[in-house]
C-alpha cells in the first residue's frame, strides 16, 4: 500500500497585525501615583525607600521621595497613603510628618496615634512645570531605631505621588 504524499505548501491565511500608533504620539497620563506594589516603583524612586518589598508596602526613611513626570500643572493633588507601625510609634511617640513637592512644604500634620494614615491636599500649580519632572516627598521628624542592627525606620509606605 503506498502513502500519497503532497508536495505543496498549505495555504494559511494570517491577519495583518494589530497597527499601533507610533510612541511618540502617546501622551502618559498627567500625573501619576507611584504603589509600592508595582513591580517598576523602583525606577522612580529618589531616596529613602527600601528595595525590599511587602506585597504592598515598603519602609521609607527620614526623607522618602519619588519622582513623577508632569505633564500639566492644572488641578494636580498630592496622594499620601502610609502607615506608622505601633512598634516604632511606642519609641517615638507622636510624630510629624512634612509633605513636599519640588522642596516647597505642602504641609505639616502632627500624628498622634499610629495605624493607618491618608493625606491629600492641592499643589499650587507655580511649583510644578508642563512635561517635566517633579518629586513628590515627605520627611518624618523621628525615625525609629533598631536596638539589634541599627536599621532606622521612618513610617510604612503604600503609596505616593501626583494626581488629578
Amino acid at each position: 500500500m503506498a502513502l500519497a504524499c503532497s508536495c505543496r505548501e498549505p495555504q494559511l491565511e494570517f491577519a495583518p497585525p494589530f497597527q499601533r500608533p507610533p510612541l511618540e504620539d502617546f501622551k502618559a497620563p498627567p500625573a501619576r501615583v507611584v504603589n509600592m506594589s508595582d513591580p517598576l516603583a523602583p525606577a522612580r524612586f529618589v531616596r529613602d525607600i527600601t528595595s525590599v518589598a511587602a506585597p504592598t508596602w515598603r519602609w521609607a526613611g527620614q526623607r522618602p521621595a519619588v519622582r513623577i513626570r508632569v505633564r500639566t500643572t492644572e488641578n494636580v493633588r498630592y496622594v499620601i497613603d502610609f502607615s506608622i507601625a505601633e512598634v516604632t510609634f511606642k519609641d517615638t511617640g507622636p510624630v510629624t510628618v512634612t509633605f513636599t513637592v519640588n522642596d516647597h512644604v505642602l504641609d505639616r500634620v502632627r500624628y498622634t496615634s499610629a495605624g493607618q494614615k491618608h493625606f491629600e491636599k492641592s499643589v499650587p500649580a507655580e511649583w510644578l512645570e508642563p512635561d517635566k519632572d517633579a518629586i513628590a516627598g515627605a520627611e518624618i521628624d523621628k525615625v525609629w531605631t533598631s536596638k539589634d542592627d541599627g536599621a532606622r525606620f521612618g513610617f510604612i509606605l503604600t503609596r505616593i505621588g501626583l494626581a488629578q
